[in-house]
């Protein structure tokens, strides 16, 4: 059995926050090596064995492992003991068309999958809970990260301000070029297009900066959230991108843990 290399993040004390690599899975061509995206094209028999070098390595079995079915919208899914308790194919309705996942439960790694979309993770350290969310341009247009921020705080009593979060590996304002039309979407939601665009021969977009700035009108702490600085597209030898691979390509998968010491 292979093993994932992973980026790791050092979010607090009880709590496992990482995206993986490609490298340290069986997976093939554009899909090379560590995919356990079942909606991107990949063999089936090669993201089962991804999914359970990974399982493996977190110490969890596969049916701790939740990731939805994403969609580019805004919905976030609480994953709970009511949850855990539905068979495999009510899990996947439940996860169908899910952007953001969020548990108190020990033991369940949650997370989302990205290829240049923004994945960030949150952790609240007064309730140890967690959150993943998938950010692309259509989420962060509708500002989904302040909607689980919300969701977190009607769930689990969240106060914003204890939150810590990781922006993970996407795609940077240089590699990031836009039409005319991306560019009015944003301004039309009314974002700080001075702070977050750029004009080269094109709209360029800086997503981090985007989800960062929704995170500290959330009333998230700026110290305390960390943005890896990883462009997906720069370093597509390292972290799937399906502008430079396309997207029959893999897909980075961006999880957090909690530790059942600390529940």
């Amino acid at each position: 059995m292979t093993t994932p290399v992973l980026l790791e993040y050092d979010m607090a004390a009880g709590v496992r926050a990482f995206s993986t690599t490609r490298k340290g899975g069986c997976s093939q061509g554009n899909y090379a090596a560590f995919n356990i995206n079942y909606y991107c094209g990949d063999k089936r028999e090669c993201i089962e064995a991804n999914r359970l070098s990974l399982c493996h390595l977190l110490g969890i079995g596969m049916d701790r492992l939740v990731y939805p079915h994403q969609v580019h919208d805004v919905e976030v899914r609480v994953v709970d003991e009511a949850f855990l308790a539905l068979d495999m194919h009510q899990r996947a309705s439940a996860l169908e068309g899910v952007d953001a996942v969020m548990t108190h439960l020990p033991g369940v790694c949650i997370g989302v999958s990205t290829a240049d979309c923004i994945p960030v993770l949150l952790y609240d350290m007064e309730h140890h809970a967690g959150c993943a969310i998938h950010a692309g341009w259509r989420g962060t247009v509708k500002r989904i990260v302040a909607k689980a921020v919300k969701k977190m705080a009607d769930t689990f009593g969240t106060q914003p301000a204890m939150l810590k979060a990781v922006i993970g590996p996407g795609i940077s304002l240089e590699h990031f070029e836009v039409g005319d039309e991306v560019y009015e979407a944003f301004r039309g939601a009314g974002f700080d297009m001075a702070a977050v665009a750029r004009r080269y021969d094109k709209w360029h977009i800086d997503l981090w900066e985007v989800n960062r700035l929704l995170l500290v009108e959330g009333g998230v702490c700026p110290d305390n959230i960390k943005t890896a600085g990883v462009c997906t597209y720069a370093h597509a030898d390292r972290f799937f991108s399906a502008r430079r691979l396309g997207i029959d390509s893999g897909r980075i998968f961006s999880g957090i843990m909690l530790d059942a010491e600390m529940a």
